[in-house]
């Protein structure tokens, strides 16, 4: 029973294996159907536009198909190809307006060591609670700041599917873990999120670390308690 329908018809991993930052990663992108088009939930660092391009090609789509990019965090491995994306189509972008003047270049990411991606304007800021409508029923905002000041995670009440942004990561040792400290510069307000997602109904989860699991309440409640002793 676990096959892509699962996910929620309507919402397609993009998953792909990049160099960032000197070592290679698996980072998952992910788009979300709607009337308009595509929107596409993180582009990757630049480089990973061309991979996005291939995998919607795939699915029967174009880049071109893209709207809106909703950026859950600053981060470059999540924001890096924006500008590389925009060059190529002409959506309107989102992310949470405490994120917002990292990605317009406004402020310095928070953790870069002074290089920086091209910045982008930001044209949608989003706020906790916003819904966006898509075939996958209503995309909604889930502010989880702690890894960055303004991470959002989405969540499809329709589907009880999350995409986690880094929220909560899938690639370490533990099929579903919290955020990890080394790369979470609040800890404390990383796990008061993950308290907060432990209140969703939650099956299955998207990271943009570690891809698909087929987890969700009961084992995100598990991590807001281990973390808590």
């Amino acid at each position: 029973m676990h096959s892509d329908h699962e996910r929620g018809a309507g919402v397609h991993t993009l998953p792909m294996t990049i160099e960032y930052g000197g070592r290679t990663m698996t980072i998952t992108p992910t788009a979300v159907e709607t009337d308009r088009g595509l929107v596409l939930i993180d582009v990757g660092p630049a480089g990973a536009v061309d991979g996005i391009r291939t995998h919607l090609r795939s699915l029967g789509y174009d880049l071109e198909d893209i709207w809106l990019v909703v950026v859950t965090h600053h981060d470059g491995d999540h924001a890096g190809g924006l500008s590389d994306l925009l060059e190529a189509v002409d959506a309107v972008v989102a992310t949470h307006r405490e994120e917002a003047p990292f990605v317009t270049g406004e402020r310095d990411p928070i953790k870069s060591d002074g290089d920086r991606y091209s910045p982008v304007a930001v044209d949608l800021e989003l706020a906790d609670g916003v819904r966006i409508p898509t075939l996958a029923g209503p995309m909604e905002v889930v502010a989880t700041p702690g890894h960055t000041p303004g991470h959002c995670s989405l969540y499809f009440s329709e589907g009880n599917l999350l995409l986690a942004g880094d929220a909560l990561v899938a690639n370490g040792d533990e099929p579903l873990a919290g955020p990890k400290p080394e790369f979470t510069p609040d800890m404390d307000r990383a796990l008061e999120s993950v308290d907060d997602l432990a209140t969703l109904e939650i099956d299955h989860v998207v990271c943009h670390h570690g891809g698909y699991v087929d987890r969700g309440s009961e084992t995100i409640r598990e991590i807001s308690e281990q973390r808590r002793d």
